[in-house]
């Protein structure tokens, strides 16, 4: 990569250009979609902005046929707005008739952290499911699961564990040093169970072979590629090459990745508005001038001003958006009077999320693959 960023699945720093990651990492730009999607904020204002693959996904959506939509995510911290960016295209690809498939990572987080498998799934209900409940993930067409406990039904299971040993033949040790650095047999395992997951809903047990498209941010490619080269050497199950989507980086509150190891990067849509308040004030970096008179003079940068760019993920007028922007940059709006217009549109968003998080919790045992110690009551078979 260029010497004034580095994207890799490891870290993320320097001003990133979009621009250049898109040329580097051999992606295309995501252009001409159906209304369906440049009605959405985040693929109108380019929040994805490449994919691999993709037009698989927009056949499929076009012929009416099946797809899948595959994700995961790490149960360790708490769940914050960058968290909600990937969550809000889970949701927005259900309604377009996805099935979905969301792997909670306790095999990695116990191999590459020390995490409990216990801990994890205690997190994964508490900081992710209820948020994405929350945030209007509905359970039809919905599989979330542990990857410790695919599934109840031993045949869906031992597909599952059996592709993550077929893949392993594939596999050289000289990819997942180029991949994951210093490598333990116990990172070798959850890799090969990360590839397992991305594209076990096409076997037989589960979908067949329908279009997969993943969604990740650009340091997750180094996952997604491993697991395309793998299928693409397994001679004894036909995959359809895995689709992937690329979006931006949510920046933390004092610029750069926002980091779930670093409180006082992210907001978590847990957050008090007391506390939500203090983080804004006095941790989100400004693109203001030093002085009020010089402000008011040259205007402000609202590139690198945070609490713009959360307005861009959360205040769904152009318009507005386009107006706030216009007066940041002549000088008519100030650095406090922006992060004030953040936090009332934070607050407002919060505020009914939260309330929709607590009703969330009886609805626990409608997600989960394997619900029985979150449900109420046993459910029939």
């Amino acid at each position: 990569m260029a010497e004034d960023f580095v994207v890799t699945p490891w870290e993320v720093s320097g001003e990133i250009d979009y621009g250049k990651l898109v040329k580097e990492f051999g992606l295309t730009p995501m252009d001409d979609l159906p209304k369906a999607f440049t009605d959405n904020l985040l693929f109108r204002r380019k929040k994805v902005f490449a994919h691999r693959d993709f037009s698989k996904i927009l056949s499929a959506m076009k012929e009416r046929k099946p797809f899948v939509m595959m994700t995961g995510l790490m149960p360790t911290g708490k769940f914050h707005i960058g968290h909600a960016v990937l969550a809000r295209q889970m949701i927005f690809y259900q309604s377009l008739g996805a099935k979905l498939y969301v792997a909670v990572a306790d095999i990695e987080a116990f191999h590459a952290r020390g995490q409990s498998l216990e801990e994890s799934r205690r997190i994964a209900v508490e900081e992710y499911l209820l948020n994405y409940i929350a945030l209007g993930l509905k359970p039809e067409r919905c599989e979330i699961y542990f990857q410790s406990d695919r599934s109840s039904d031993a045949k869906r299971a031992i597909a599952y564990y059996r592709l993550q040993n077929l893949l392993a033949k594939h596999a050289t040790f000289n990819e997942f040093k180029a991949v994951y650095g210093a490598v333990s047999p116990g990172k070798m395992v959850a890799a090969l169970l990360q590839a397992a997951d991305m594209l076990h809903p096409q076997l037989p047990e589960f979908e067949g072979v329908v279009p997969v498209v993943v969604p990740v941010g650009t340091d997750q490619d180094p996952h997604l590629r491993l697991a395309r080269d793998l299928a693409s050497r397994t001679k004894s199950h036909h995959f359809t090459t895995l689709a992937s989507t690329y979006h931006v980086f949510v920046p933390g509150l004092g610029g750069g990745k926002m980091s779930s190891s670093d409180e006082h990067s992210f907001i978590a849509l847990t957050d008090t508005p007391k506390e939500m308040e203090r983080k804004v004030k006095k941790y989100a970096f400004s693109g203001g001038r030093e002085s009020v008179d010089e402000h008011r003079k040259h205007g402000g940068n609202p590139d690198v001003d945070v609490a713009f760019q959360y307005l861009t993920f959360f205040e769904e007028d152009d318009g507005k958006l386009a107006k706030i922007r216009h007066d940041y940059t002549s000088g008519k709006l100030l650095s406090g009077e922006m992060k004030a217009i953040l936090i009332e549109t934070l607050n407002a968003f919060l505020a009914e999320h939260q309330r929709k998080r607590e009703l969330a919790r009886h609805r626990l045992h409608e997600y989960l693959a394997t619900p029985e110690e979150f449900a109420p009551h046993k459910r029939k078979r």
